[in-house]
This record gives structure tokens, sequence and C-alpha cells, in this order.
């Protein structure tokens, strides 16, 4: 980790005419116990904004929820099995329930879940992380193996409980190897107020892509030959083959006149989409689970994990419209692949649509730059001396035992390797404070209440790709202070970076061959993962992880179902032989030592 020392001492300077009145200030996120009750009204068409006495959608959600003291009990059960999304031939799939996407976990704002998963897989540990919730002094729920817990062993089963402190859209997914690119994953609803006013909610609406090897595969040809491209792209599990031969699309009715809420959610492992609905805007109203002051648009760049919540006014001409979710060419070099589904106006047949895409599509792979509904500052008088940075650079390195070049991604120039059956948080209740190396953990010091990084991508590695990554991070929303293209300068950029209600989300953009400044406040005590979330880059190693508040973490008790998952993997792996692997949050070993014709059916 490099504290930028020249950055302190330029910005030192920087700051005082900067901030000429009071700097801006603004304290951790505390627990406002309970808010005064409100007049009463009703969540309904024409009231969204409401939502319980005393909770709306001005409430600040980082301090305030609801303890409904309901419980949202489910049971999730993994299986191999095989699917055929697009009819073009089975292959196999380790799925949520038998389904692609898995089942959706549905709840209100302060709703605690209690949710059962059960390993019935054939050969494979697994994790459930519970993307983008808060995880509030829960850090063991997180669902992050190697990090909060250990794998998840075949044949055992353990409960997550967590309480939704925030509301949206999101997805849970594996995060063991790249299983969630077989198909383990599932989308969440979390019912709250929102920004503005819609009559329908039409639901969660996954996008991913899908290739015809399965993601282990895949994630092999990766790391050895570079990324490949995916056969398709699914829009809530299904769509028709490249040529148009078999398969089918996913169909959705609107009503005319009526307005509709569409919870659109990247669950791909290598693509941005460009989402749009031909002869129809966009009014968005959420990001990630961050509700936003309500704009317009066409067109959406949706990034792996990203969520955007949008409302469509069902008024146009009553027909078929194409939706369309189309690799994004700006962000990666897959132009060509599209997922096509057809929105239909009741009492209109269903056919294929003969529409045509909205004018002027984006110019760059770039998130917007929303205003957050309620606004929170980030302090700048203290940017100057606790901003650090986080070099991303890309090489090769070679396998000894049978010489292969294989791709690496390092992030202050280690590429992260944990072990699934010893996690930090096995540490941290053995008072082992010898991290391996390879773990990439940053202890944020105790005496910050916020923390500033630089993440920027090295230029001067002539192989370097110039593409785009999704950054997401764990247990936090992250506060976008800005972002640009080339070297980040303090000279040349403090002065364009927002502390005044800046961008808040979970997921966003590091620029082609860029920087990205973020900050976020040290108010939740966890190892954290902040990771790339194309799920080949972190399995070649780009993640980090943050140690938070560590004498204030909620370590599981011994005994526990915590500590028996780690028992039981253990014993499991004991006597079999551990085969490398790739994860989508995090790199365990390289990928198999394996020949390309291996893998061409």
């Amino acid at each position: 980790m490099k504290a930028f020392l020249a950055l302190g001492a330029t910005l030192v300077a920087l700051c005082a005419p900067l901030v000429s009145g009071t700097p801006l200030r603004a304290e951790p996120f505390g627990v406002t116990p309970a808010l005064e009750k409100k007049q009463a009204c009703v969540n309904s068409p024409t009231s969204r904004n409401c939502w319980l006495p005393g909770f709306d959608s001005n409430t600040d959600q980082y301090r305030s929820w609801p303890n409904t003291g309901n419980i949202v009990r489910k049971s999730l059960t993994i299986t191999n099995t095989t699917c055929n999304p697009d009819g073009n031939g089975e292959r196999v799939c380790l799925l949520v329930d038998g389904s692609l996407p898995g089942p959706t976990i549905i709840g209100n704002w302060g709703d605690i879940f209690e949710i059962t998963v059960r390993n019935q897989l054939q050969h494979n540990g697994t994790s459930i992380h519970w993307h983008g919730i808060r995880q509030l002094n829960s850090n063991t729920e997180d669902g992050v193996n190697g990090v909060t817990e250990c794998a998840l062993a075949p044949g055992d089963s353990k409960t997550y409980r967590f309480q939704a402190t925030e509301y949206g859209t999101s997805w849970y997914h594996s995060h063991f190897s790249a299983q969630y690119g077989d198909g383990t994953l599932g989308t969440i609803i979390i019912n709250g107020p929102a920004t503005a006013n819609y009559d329908i909610d039409l639901g969660t609406y996954a996008i991913q892509d899908w290739y015809y090897r399965t993601a282990y595969q895949a994630a092999w040809f990766a790391a050895n030959l570079g990324p490949q491209a995916p056969n398709t792209i699914l829009i809530n599990g299904t769509n028709k083959n490249a040529a148009g031969t078999t398969g089918s699309y996913n169909n959705v009715k609107l009503s005319p006149g009526k307005t509709h809420r569409l919870r659109l959610v990247n669950t791909a492992l290598d693509i941005a989409t460009r989402v749009s609905l031909d002869g129809h805007t966009f009014t968005v109203i959420a990001e990630d689970f961050v509700p936003v002051q309500p704009y317009t648009t066409n067109y959406i760049l949706l990034g792996i994990g990203q969520r955007y919540d949008v409302i469509i006014d069902a008024n146009a001409t009553a027909g078929n419209y194409w939706f369309r979710a189309d690799a994004e060419n700006l962000c990666v070099s897959f132009a060509g692949h599209v997922g096509r589904s057809i929105f239909t106006y009741e009492n209109v047949t269903v056919a294929n649509p003969t529409t045509n895409a909205h004018d002027n599509p984006p110019s760059t792979c770039a998130d917007p730059k929303s205003v957050p509904k309620i606004a929170r500052d980030v302090p700048s008088e203290t940017f100057a001396t606790e901003a650090q940075s986080l070099p991303i650079t890309f090489g090769n390195t070679t396998v000894a035992t049978n010489n292969q070049s294989l791709v690496l991604w390092t992030v202050n120039g280690s590429s992260m390797i944990v072990d699934p059956a010893e996690p930090t948080l096995e540490y941290l209740s053995k008072n082992n404070n010898s991290y391996p190396p390879n773990y990439n953990l940053i202890e944020i010091s105790p005496t910050s209440s916020w923390t500033y990084w630089v993440i920027q991508q090295i230029l001067d590695v002539p192989a370097a790709p110039p593409i785009p990554h999704p950054i997401h991070l764990h247990g936090h929303d992250m506060f976008i202070l800005g972002s640009g293209t080339g070297k980040f300068d303090v000279d040349q950029h403090f002065n364009q970076l927002t502390f005044t209600n800046p961008p808040r989300r979970d997921v966003h953009h590091l620029p082609a061959s860029g920087w990205l400044v973020i900050a976020y406040p040290t108010d939740n005590p966890g190892a954290w993962l902040m990771h790339c979330h194309i799920a080949f880059h972190v399995a070649q190693g780009l993640s980090v992880q943050f140690l938070e508040r560590k004498p204030e973490i909620n370590l599981a008790a011994t005994n526990s179902e915590w500590f028996n998952t780690c028992t039981n993997y253990e014993n499991y792996i004991r006597n079999r032989p551990i085969y490398p692997q790739d994860d989508s949050g995090l790199r365990k070993r390289w990928p198999p030592a394996m020949n390309e014709h291996e893998f061409r059916a």
C-alpha cells in the first residue's frame, strides 16, 4: 500500500483555497435509534415515497431503518444438473433449486433474512454472497469463503442471518470458484419506498452472458488464451441462440397507460450490456441500493454486478417492442453479441417486433453522474493526508510444472490468493495477525473515520488491455469522488473531485487505462473484499480486502455453525485431491494445467 506522500503535500496547499470557508465535514453514519413518527401515509401507486410511520423516501438508510420483527425464512439447494437456456444443447449447470436464475428472495426494508443454503453439489464447495447487502455488524454473513467463512462442503448446510438495513434490488451468487457462471445465482427484492410513483412492479430482470463451455473451462481459456466471447446473452434465463434457430425470447406484458417498475440486474461473468427498450424511455429511480433523484434516459450501461431500478411508461402504440441487452463494445470487444426479449402490450398477440433501436447510443463506457436522493457529503479536509493509492497492474506468470504462461492481475503488487479452509476471520478468532501476503489484506487505521483510495491502472505495461473494470466493494457503498482516463494527477484533478453529495453505489467502473477515486466511512467492522467483478479478472488476482475496526468485529462463537462449517470442509478436503480453482470473487489457485484441445468440443 502506497500512501500518497506527494499527494498529501500538494493537497495541503490546494485545500486552503478550495475550501476557503469551513471545510466540508461529515461524520461516520451512526444509527439513529428512532425517528419521530411522521403523519402516516400509505405506499400506493400515487404515494410510493411513503413506507411506514417514521420511514419514507427521505429517511437516511445509513442512519435509520425499520425494525419490523419479521423474519424472512428461505431454503436454497444447490445441485448438479444440466440446462439448455437457449436451446442450443445441454451442458452441466450448478443451479439453485433447479432453475436459472434461482428463486427471487423477497422481503421488506428492516426484515431479518434467515436463508439456509444446502450444498448438494457432487464435487464442489460453495458459499453464497448477498451482493450489495451492507451486513452492518454481521461480517460473518457476507458469504465470501476464504475471507468471511470457510467453504461449505458437499452435503453440508448453513444458515445466513442478516437484516435488510437498505431497500431496493440486488442478487445473490456463489463466491466459490467460477460457479455463478454455471447458474448459481438468483435475485433479491427488498421492498421499500421509491423516489417516483409507478403502478406495477414487474420484478427483477437478470441479464447474463452464457457460454457453451462451463464457467471453469471459460476461466481456463481466459487465463491461457485471453478472454472468450460468450455464446449468447440470457435475459431472465432464456434467449434464442445466435442464429435464432433455437430457444425462446422472454416476454413481459405491459398495461396500456400504466407505469411499470423494472429491476435490472447484470449477473454476467465478463460483459457489460447496453440496455434499452424500443419506443420507450427509462426513468431511473435507484442505482444499486442507492435511491437517486429521478432522471430519464434511452440507454443504460449495466455493468457486472450493477442494478438499476427504472420506470417504464406504457404510453406508446400498443404492440410488440424489442428489449435490447447488447454487449457494450465500448467496455469490452464483444460487439455483435446481443440479448433480446419482447415487451408486449396487453391484448396484443406476441410476435417478433419490427421496432428500431433508439438513436444516439452512449459513446463512452462510463457510469452516470447521478444525484443521490439523500444528500451525504465527504470531508475534504482529510483527503490530503489520508488518500492512498491502489495500483493495478497486468502481466503474465509461468507455471513451473508445465511452463504455461498465464494471465495475472495484481493490486499493490500482489495477486490475491486465499484458502477456502482458513478464512481471514479464522485468523482473527485465533488472534493470529500473520496473514499470508497473498491475502492482500489492508488494515484500515483505527483512528480514521473515513478512508480514501485512488485506484489507478498502471499505464506503463505494454500488454495491459485498455478495458474498464467494474469495481465492487463489500460492506459499504462507495462515494465516487471522481474518475478519468490517464494518470491521476493531484494538481490537475483534485479540483475536479466531488465532495458534496457525490454519486454512491457498490459497483462502479474504473475507466480503461484510467483512475477512480473513492471514499467511504469506516463505520462497519469487518474484513471487506473489494474486487473487479469481471470473474476472470478476479480469478487472476484482482482483489484486495480491507480490515476495518478489527477489535469490534463480531466473530462467531466457538462451537457455532460457523466453526462447524470449517471443520466439515477441512474433513471433506483431507483425503481428496484439491484441483486448482478460479473464483468469481477470489482466486484460490492457478487454473488447471490443460491443453487447448481438451476444451474443443
